[in-house]
């Protein structure tokens, strides 16, 4: 797709949303946004600081204080989520071009998977919110006991660039429908979308205060948001290192509830019995290079049966054309550009060390620009890794896979369980005893079987070990945004 000057842009907005009003950094700085599809400028953003997460926050609390949103029936917020998810999807073309050109992603998937699924999240815990009941208690004649869930109160949300609306909707619709108010961080390599989400609730109806959006980075406005003594939880999606010292700073200050989604490595096991080698291939390759990689559940370790491991490379290889990057304008394209240069030579670092660490490189391996100043990589694979390699043990974020061969089953889920990290992992066989004992014996928070990456909001999803804490999606997510409160009332029986 060829870009020119009258190429129809959104409107990107680099300035905080504080309080239903869009602002500039209190300090006036800002750092200039540029597109991973083509290097444009996209704009100049607010390099939020403590004193605009102070404000963001402040806000925040007055509007849990004072009800305007935490005191509304059920009901009523419902509506107001319901109108949000139907104006996002009114805005769907424009959300997906602004995804695109923030971070990279085709704009196909922007648009039929981001966008979808941010808005079927938000109506979701809408439609949700006026269905979940409390409890009474099986006590004695002489008291009755309720056991109630009320909002923690002000709930600070740190969101990462590779899915910048999904990821905020996880954890902002659940956060939103119990009656908290939020201050949203996103991603400094990806602000836009998260802004124009917080313009859109508004239109929908959520008082201003309720839901802030600072944009910023990590040392200055996400820690000051994760050290903050007046937010009362925060939830964190990212990098392992960094879901760290979001626990430690929330000890370090008001012990605040800490939600992380973090880190994966997940391993894909391909047995000997697969019901269905093509599918087999097809989910293996299409799940590891969907997003360039970009993805904390990709199934970036796949092993497979020796017996069947070369008629499976041999497919691989052959779907590998289909995800040459190109312009993630197009909507043809299935693999788009890297989010920035910093993580190309990330990814670029990973790859040259699998080399070095005696790795066979089949397929990729090399930075490309189909369009001129992009940041692109060819889809990567692997052959001869041990888990012991740098690559298979710590995650790339890039579209690279690599295959281990094994001959003994217990073997194999010994190495797949060889891990930091717990995140997802997969099983193939037509055997259904086999199916279960693996999928048991995998220590993940989803397991997937004869399948990959198939999906659903009413699932929960998170990981195991330092993959995080906590759970996004399915009514599971509700409980990191509310407190339980028993209320004891002593009676007296007059019979």
């Amino acid at each position: 797709m060829t870009t020119t000057p009258s190429e129809t842009l959104p409107a990107f907005d680099g300035r905080a949303l504080i309080d239903g009003q869009r602002v500039w950094a209190r300090d006036g700085q800002t750092y200039a946004k540029h597109s991973p599809v083509d290097g444009r400028l996209l704009a100049d953003v607010a390099r939020g600081g403590g004193a605009d997460i102070d404000a963001a926050v402040a806000a925040a609390r007055a509007a849990f204080e004072d009800g305007r949103w935490a005191r509304q029936a059920p009901a009523a917020r419902k509506r107001v989520l319901v109108r949000w998810a139907e104006l996002i999807l009114a805005h769907a073309d424009e959300l997906a071009r602004m995804e695109t050109l923030d971070m990279g992603k085709p704009v196909r998937y922007a648009r039929s998977v981001d966008v979808h699924s941010a808005a079927n999240c938000i109506r979701w815990y809408g439609e949700a919110i006026d269905k979940v009941y409390d409890e009474i208690a099986p006590t004695p004649r002489t008291a009755l006991a309720l056991v109630t869930r009320e909002p923690v109160g002000v709930v600070g949300v740190i969101v990462p660039w590779n899915y910048p609306m999904l990821m905020a909707a996880w954890k902002v619709g659940p956060a939103l429908a119990v009656g908290n108010s939020v201050v949203l961080k996103p991603s400094e390599k990806s602000p836009f979308s998260a802004l124009r989400l917080a313009e859109l609730a508004l239109e929908a109806g959520l008082p201003p205060g309720v839901f802030n959006v600072v944009p910023g980075f990590g040392p200055e406005a996400g820690s000051a948001l994760a050290l903050h003594m007046d937010v009362d939880a925060i939830a964190f999606t990212g990098s392992t290192r960094v879901g760290k010292q979001i626990h430690v700073m929330a000890g370090q200050s008001n012990l605040k509830r800490a939600w992380t989604e973090l880190g994966g490595k997940s391993p894909n096991l391909v047995f000997a019995d697969c019901p269905d080698l093509d599918r087999a291939v097809q989910a293996a390759v299409g799940s590891v290079f969907f997003n360039q990689g970009e993805s904390c559940n990709a199934p970036s370790r796949l092993f497979v049966e020796a017996s069947i491991k070369e008629a499976f490379l041999e497919r691989a290889l052959q779907l590998v054309p289909r995800y040459q990057p190109a312009d993630p304008r197009d909507p043809a394209t299935v693999m788009g550009a890297i989010v920035d240069r910093q993580q190309l030579g990330t990814v670029m670092r990973y790859i040259e060390l699998g080399q070095a660490e005696g790795a066979r490189l089949l397929a990729g391996g090399q930075a490309v620009e189909p369009v001129p100043g992009g940041c692109y990589v060819q889809p990567t694979i692997f052959d001869g890794v041990h888990n012991g390699m740098t690559i298979a043990r710590e995650e790339i974020f890039g579209p690279v896979l690599s295959v281990i061969s094994f001959t003994d089953p217990q073997d194999a889920i010994r190495q797949a369980n060889d891990s930091i990290y717990g995140l997802q992992a997969a099983v193939w066989t037509r055997d259904l005893n086999k199916a279960h004992a693996v999928a048991r014996a995998l220590r993940a928070g989803t397991v997937h079987v004869n399948q990959y990456d198939e999906d659903d909001i009413t699932v929960p999803f998170g990981g195991f070990r330092q993959s995080g804490i906590g759970r996004d999606k399915s009514l599971h997510a509700l409980d990191k945004y509310t407190e339980l409160k028993t209320t004891w009332i002593r009676l007296d029986d007059p019979f």
